[in-house]
């Protein structure tokens, strides 16, 4: 009988990453925090947090995204979406320290959007976006070199949802395209489809199909999946040719998560409720859904909405729950669309101990986790941006 000789494994960079024990600068995914964070049971970390922003005064600003934990939001001066607060951090010149409590990629469009003497912080460099991790510049650069061989990039106008790295919002710069937002794809989209006779839509795949077949009357014939991890993307030269919608196979892992069966559920057990979900949902969710709109959408919705009303809302968890105890006084009965528990768990990554170990440092003088988008990524990828801001 022999003995079994021990396997030499050697972990890959990507599961590396997923440990948190390698980084890789052209990706969302970072690393562990420097330094010691206060222990999440002390009692103190709610006066920590305001002791260090009064001392900071108008030197900080903290903007929350409505992702983010009650506990965080508590601190945050502004909160909003993603594009929102990057522009709120821009209008605040004076702030010489913009604390993103959101993700990455909501930092790097802060840094383009803000001043060279304001420095923009992301509590935990570990929050990042699983969806902008789906589309990296190499795998883009190489979808346009396939693009090119069909003999279809001079057609193509590239359209990147704002959820994505600045690499790829500088690709899309240097290519003649536009970012867009949930609120706003149409209108991106109409203004693509103006300039080109097809649009490569990166990186989440369900916002581009349902804002072409939703909103703009285009089949889903209409749409092809580019898949980064095939050859050619999984595509004929034919299908490029055909395609109106070259959509990259990338998706948000909370909201790809419902189904036409929540939707089902809801409605049996909650008669009357009214189905609001946001156009990142599959095609199928949001055609058995009863509205669809982003987030500033689905709160305005509920704003507006009639007291008595039953809602079942299919965005994150956080942001239900927040608004089922905010309109609870008026009578509207608001409930998260699946039965299952689904926070955004890089969002999740931005708690209150990495706040206060955050906010303390820079009250001592230290700048931490800073994040900086270079020159040639950040001219390009404001390019992009402004494209977008200037849609009519």
């Amino acid at each position: 009988m022999t003995t079994a000789q021990p396997l030499d494994v050697q972990p890959t960079p990507l599961a590396l990453l997923l440990l948190g024990r390698e980084a890789d600068p052209r990706s969302e995914r970072g690393v562990e925090c420097p330094g010691d964070l206060p222990s999440p049971s002390d009692p103190d970390l709610v006066a920590r947090a305001r002791a260090a922003k009064e001392k900071l005064g108008d030197r900080v600003f903290v903007l929350g995204h409505h992702y983010q934990r009650d506990e965080v939001i508590q601190f945050a001066d502004v909160t909003g979406d993603s594009f929102k607060l990057a522009r709120d951090a821009a209008a605040r010149p004076e702030a010489e320290y913009i604390v993103f409590c959101g993700v990455h990629f909501m930092a790097e469009s802060a840094d383009i959007l803000t001043t060279d003497a304001q420095a923009v912080v992301l509590p935990d460099l570990a929050a990042g976006c699983s969806m902008a991790d789906m589309a990296t510049a190499e795998q883009v650069a190489e979808c346009w070199d396939v693009l090119t061989e069909a003999g279809v990039a001079d057609q193509v106008v590239p359209v990147s949802y704002m959820n994505s790295s600045a690499d790829i919002k500088a690709f899309t710069g240097k290519h003649g395209g536009t970012i867009c937002t949930s609120s706003n794809a149409k209108r991106a989209l109409e203004w693509a489809f103006e300039q080109g006779e097809k649009i490569l839509f990166l990186p989440d795949q369900h916002l581009g199909r349902n804002t072409a077949v939703r909103d703009m009357g285009l089949e889903l014939k209409d749409c092809v999946l580019y898949n980064p991890h095939k050859p050619n993307g999984g595509l004929t030269a034919e299908q490029l040719r055909d395609a109106k919608m070259i959509l990259w196979r990338g998706h948000c892992s909370v909201h790809g998560r419902f189904s036409v069966e929540s939707v089902e559920d809801v409605r049996a057990r909650m008669p009357g409720v009214n189905v609001l979900v946001h156009p990142e949902c599959k095609h199928e969710v949001v055609a058995a859904a009863d509205y669809v709109g982003s987030t500033e959408y689905i709160i305005k919705a509920l704003e507006a909405a009639p007291a008595g009303s039953k809602w079942a809302i299919g965005t994150e968890l956080n942001l239900v729950r927040r608004l089922a105890n905010r309109f609870a006084s008026e009578d509207k009965e608001i409930v998260f669309l699946d039965k299952t528990v689904c926070f955004c768990s890089t969002m999740n990554r931005i708690d209150l101990p990495h706040l206060v170990w955050t906010l303390e440092s820079l009250a001592e003088g230290k700048l931490v986790n800073r994040i900086e988008v270079d020159p040639e990524t950040e001219k390009y990828a404001k390019l992009a941006l402004e494209r977008m801001l200037a849609l009519p």
